[in-house]
């Protein structure tokens, strides 16, 4: 009893060896970069993770269930939100609409079917017409979608975004922003699962230096 008890005790000794010399193995400038200056927040007393995105992006889709399983199982310290992007203009009506369903309470009725519409099936979304009649066919009221893509408020919401993401430098999507100071994208990381590892120890590191 006592040997298998040892045994269990050197194991779990072990994995927790491993587990730090898993974490110590992520470096800076190597699997993420870190922000000469970082960009604002939204969150004050959480650790912000941003999932910097376009709907056209096929890496994005890849990504997606692998980010919704971990913002699913994440502590509750952690404020977790995505940032459409507009890297170019073509992507530009995608962000857009984004917002106009946000602004509408609409997100969660069409956010999966955009995905599959522009990076799973590559249809022709690209204008606020064609994204409308798009919209409808998921019980979203066309005109009242119209009016909110071109509205103020999602222009400024547009102009945030942009901003945050000019300022994290990000240059290609999925990119992860922990905190408004480090980026982590895939090419970094090494894989779209190693990203997520790299994400969990920058939120440790930022939540630990939080306290």
């Amino acid at each position: 009893m006592f040997r298998a008890l040892r045994t269990t005790l050197l194991l779990l000794a072990a994995l927790t060896v491993f587990g730090q010399a898993s974490a110590a193995d992520w470096k800076e400038g190597t699997h993420y970069k870190k922000l000469d200056t970082p960009v604002r927040t939204d969150s004050d007393s959480r650790v912000e993770v941003a999932e910097v995105f376009w709907y056209g992006c096929p890496h994005c889709y890849n990504f997606k269930p692998l980010a919704e399983s971990w913002e699913a199982k994440a502590p509750d310290y952690v404020d977790y939100v995505r940032i459409p992007a507009a890297l170019g203009r073509s992507w530009e009506p995608h962000a857009r609409a984004f917002y106009a369903l946000e602004a509408m309470n609409s997100l969660d009725k069409v956010h999966d079917a955009l995905f599959e519409a522009l990076a799973g099936q590559r249809r022709p979304l690209n204008d606020g017409e064609s994204l409308a009649d798009f919209v409808a066919e998921h019980d979203v009221d066309r005109d009242e979608f119209l009016n909110n893509f071109k509205s103020f408020g999602v222009n400024a919401r547009m102009q945030q975004a942009q901003a945050k993401i000019r300022g994290a430098r990000v240059t290609g999507t999925p990119t992860m922003l922990v905190n408004g100071k480090y980026t982590v994208s895939a090419s970094l990381a090494g894989s779209l699962e190693a990203m997520l590892e790299v994400v969990d120890y920058l939120v440790e590191k930022e939540h630990a230096a939080g306290q």
